[in-house]
């Protein structure tokens, strides 16, 4: 039960957004085994002011092209799994939109079974 967020530039990305929901989401059902119906995404653009990056942080040269991922999920992948979801993620999207994957921005958050509620105030993964 993954929740992602993207968010990049209003341009030149914001027509891509839906394409790079789209890698993401089948990364994750290669990489992470998330089933294919499980799909909760917050797709976001901004104007040049509203997201910031430093432009060669860790030696990786960024810019306006930039996305950052964020990716809420249940504990219990394996590094090696994580790695894979964030190559795959990278080719997926170089391949539909053309962003370079230099310019991919990966943050992921584990949690447990009683962290989620679907909906109903009830939490489904614990039943």
């Amino acid at each position: 039960m993954p929740l992602v967020r993207i968010d990049v530039l209003s341009e030149p990305n914001a027509d891509r957004l839906p394409a790079i929901g789209d890698a993401v989401h089948q990364a994750m059902t290669e990489t992470i085994n998330v089933p294919a119906d499980d799909r909760f995404q917050i797709l976001n653009s901004h104007a040049p002011d509203r997201l910031r990056y430093d432009p060669s942080y860790l030696g990786v040269r960024r810019d306006d092209e930039i996305v950052y991922i964020a990716i809420t999920m249940r504990a219990g992948r394996t590094d090696e799994q994580k790695t894979a979801l964030y190559r795959r993620a990278t080719e997926l999207i170089k391949e539909a939109t053309g962003i370079e994957p230099r310019n991919v921005f990966f943050s992921l958050t584990e949690n447990g079974e009683a962290d989620w509620s679907l909906g109903d105030g009830v939490a489904q993964m614990l039943s």
